[in-house]
């Protein structure tokens, strides 16, 4: 192999990598905007146009990565619900309860935090009966929950939890942590506060955490 062939070699793979990192910062962008659009003017109301302003690109980029403003919406709210549910998604009957749970309430808390816009989207949608997200809570869907659900029951069974509903605990959490992204202007009002700060949720993070271990 010459040193020009080596050479090209090198300027391609700089350019592919490149090109992934263009990709990958203008999807970001993309669904940055997209959060705000939605959040604010609803999925009806919310324009393809105004998003691409908001992310400061042509509106043909918004159509090369996603097909059309369903499309983008879906990706935004399948998003959330993969970042909700990482940390959930790998555990087994051998890890330990106390630590997965923290962990997922550590991490839905996080999210509530610096995603509030997002979660409050799928809030939306999920109260108007999922009219865009019904396909994604298919089999697929129940199954992953099921398989959730079974491990909590091995631990009950093992003896590491009490006898209790996996199915509602796992919705306890859920309603729980979303509470502080979808409805932190009711809790900042009841403290007195004009908005929520880092203390406030990481109170909110171990007395959930406290409560549900206890």
């Amino acid at each position: 192999m010459t040193s020009s062939t080596l050479g090209d070699k090198t300027d391609a793979n700089g350019q592919n990598k490149s090109a992934g990192q263009i990709r990958r910062r203008q999807e970001a962008a993309i669904l940055r905007a997209a959060e705000e659009e939605f959040a604010s003017f609803g999925f009806k109301g919310a324009r393809m146009a105004e998003i691409a302003k908001k992310a400061d690109l042509p509106k043909a980029n918004i159509h090369y990565y996603f097909k059309n403003k369903l499309g983008l919406y879906i990706a935004l709210l399948s998003d959330v619900l993969k970042l909700w549910d990482h940390t959930f998604s790998n555990v087994t009957a051998d890890d330990d309860p106390a630590e997965v749970i923290k962990a997922y309430i550590d991490e839905k808390m996080a999210f509530s935090r610096q995603h509030p816009l997002a979660s409050r989207i799928f809030a939306t949608e999920i109260i108007s009966g999922a009219p865009n997200m019904r396909t994604y809570f298919d089999q697929r869907y129940r199954d992953w929950f099921a398989g959730r659900t079974d491990v909590l029951k091995a631990w009950i069974k093992q003896g590491k939890m009490d006898d209790i509903s996996a199915e509602h605990l796992i919705f306890i959490i859920w309603a729980s942590t979303q509470h502080y992204a979808d409805f932190s202007t009711q809790v900042a009002s009841a403290l007195g506060k004009e908005g929520l700060d880092d203390g406030d949720y990481q109170a909110a993070t171990d007395t959930l955490t406290h409560i549900i271990l206890k």
